[in-house]
């Protein structure tokens, strides 16, 4: 398996320094590895943003471990690296199941917060619609996100609406997140239903509250690696039935990707969302070999062809 990672922008023989830990800790355990340039693919020249890549001899599948990119981008590296005898382990397709939040909710939504979504049109050119719909919520807290991130570090004002049913300051609030992604808008946005779950603390610097929630890589639909979520706060031995959530695991559409669990107040757990384990991040504080070794491991299985 190769591992294709993001050059840096000012030295396309370099990798990007944000992940220069995990390029190294990939050469280390024999993984091939190789470098392309995210600037050249969003300038929408994919065959140039790959020039650094070597071709494969005989059909090679490869794991592409970066920053987030739109699916339209994704599916143009994708194309491009095929023509080099390479494939991402996650189809176009797939990607896309699993990075925006509304394609996969029909799995996990009796094991998730109760959610709806407006494309980003009706956003922008029919807000008070959107307010509207909001009402289904009646006057319960909801979080706000896009379809593939929120703000949650800005929690008070671009985050969380402590009360659906109040628009003025729901308007306040959508206004403030959809502002500040501006370009990085993802598709749309997204209402959830605000759940308690249980507080470890608060984040140092934002302040926002951090909860007892972990970060699950799957690859072909086996758990690999199970992680704390937030570095900045301290977690006991208490770890979600993995054999549960495997079963759910099973019907997502990719071949890599996270599940993200955490625990509620009342003592159950829930999923808080998928992504493609390919853009997923690690925590700082997390054993980077460790989750490499456990892709080399099954290293066997990432040849197959998913059912």
């Amino acid at each position: 398996m190769r591992i294709i990672y993001c050059s840096d922008p000012l030295d396309s023989n370099r990798v990007d320094a944000d992940y220069e830990t995990e390029y190294e800790a990939a050469r280390k355990l024999g993984f091939s590895v190789g470098l392309m340039s995210l600037e050249l693919l969003l300038a929408d020249e994919p065959e140039q943003a790959i020039r650094k890549v070597n071709g494969a001899s005989d059909t090679e599948v490869a794991i592409y471990r970066g920053w987030m990119i739109k699916p339209r981008y994704y599916a143009m590296l994708y194309d491009a690296l095929k023509q080099k005898g390479i494939t991402l382990i996650n189809t176009p397709e797939q990607y896309r199941h699993c990075h925006h939040f509304p394609c996969s909710y029909d799995i996990i939504k009796e094991h998730t917060p109760a959610s709806i979504w407006f494309p980003e049109e009706q956003v922008r050119d029919q807000f008070d619609s959107v307010l509207e719909g909001l009402q289904v919520f009646g006057d319960q807290p909801v979080i706000v996100k896009d379809y593939v991130k929120s703000r949650k570090h800005e929690w008070e004002d671009a985050c969380y609406i402590p009360n659906a049913a109040d628009k003025d300051h729901a308007r306040q609030v959508i206004s403030n997140f959809v502002t500040r992604q501006g370009d990085d808008l993802n598709e749309g946005i997204v209402f959830r239903k605000f759940v308690r779950l249980e507080f470890l603390n608060h984040h140092p610097k934002s302040d926002m509250p951090l909860s007892k929630e972990y970060r699950v890589f799957f690859l072909d639909h086996q758990p690999v690696l199970v992680l704390h979520y937030w570095d900045e706060a301290e977690y006991d031995e208490d770890r979600p039935d993995m054999e549960f959530f495997m079963e759910i695991a099973r019907r997502v559409e990719s071949r890599f990707f996270t599940m993200d669990i955490a625990k509620l107040e009342a003592g159950s757990w829930t999923i808080v969302e998928l992504g493609d384990g390919q853009v997923s991040g690690l925590p700082d504080l997390a054993d980077i070999e460790g989750f490499y070794r456990s892709l080399h491991r099954d290293d066997t299985m990432a040849g197959k062809e998913m059912d």
